[in-house]
């Protein structure tokens, strides 16, 4: 006879998660998860070490001063003597594209399109860059759709047992359902989640940079 506390301890041992994330599925899916993560980890550092120039002055003329076009080789001299790894981050990239247009054209429109379009681009490659992460945001469900069908099928499978009486072949194979299910199912949204919060600071970051060139830069040119 099963006492309330031995049945209490074997609910227990089911819902633990050794027993939750045992089966090749879940084990898959939380993988490609935590693969995920990492991605996105990555490139949201990236990000906020983009987003700490934000707060340098690239463009050392005041307020009241204003920038001719024979002015641009001069302003774009101090961004050039950058090391070059901060030379290819965003924001002074987009710096030397507007001064560069704007030397080349003598147009402040010109600069400013050239701003704009770098930035549409920048866009562009950050979203290129979630591609894969994409593809495992689907792929994760996809896999706990696979033990959702291994499990129904093993489960049919012990269908004859389960009529002489004996259900623990239909429980096994149901648990493999429900927890393949389960597993995919939060680690997708989890997943979904970070990504979204990664493109968010993206597109703030893009929004700012464009901004800075705007107040900084593009205002203060001047055609004579």
């Amino acid at each position: 006879m099963v006492t309330s506390d031995n049945a209490q301890h074997a609910v227990l041992q089911l819902r633990s998660i050794y027993v939750i994330l045992k089966d090749y599925e879940q084990e898959t899916a939380v993988i490609l998860g935590v693969w995920s993560l990492v991605l996105l980890l990555r490139q949201g550092l990236a990000v906020s070490r983009s987003r700490k120039l934000l707060d340098r002055n690239y463009v050392s003329a005041s307020e009241e001063r204003v920038i001719l076009p024979e002015d641009a080789r001069a302003y774009s001299r101090p961004l050039e003597s950058l090391p070059h790894d901060e030379q290819d981050t965003f924001l002074p990239r987009l710096l030397m594209v507007a001064l560069n247009r704007f030397g080349a054209t003598r147009s402040v429109q010109d600069a400013a399109e050239a701003v704009r379009d770098e930035c549409d681009f920048e866009v562009s490659s950050y979203d290129a860059k979630l591609a894969m992460i994409r593809f495992t945001v689907w792929a994760i469900p996809a896999v706990g759709f696979v033990g959702t069908v291994r499990g129904i099928g093993a489960a049919l499978q012990q269908a004859q047992s389960a009529v002489g009486g004996d259900i623990t072949g239909v429980t096994l194979g149901l648990g493999v359902t429900f927890n393949s299910t389960l597993t995919a199912l939060v680690t997708c949204i989890i997943v979904m989640f970070c990504m979204h919060q990664l493109q968010q600071a993206q597109d703030r970051f893009v929004l700012d940079a464009r901004m800075y060139a705007d107040r900084r830069l593009i205002r203060q040119m001047r055609v004579v």
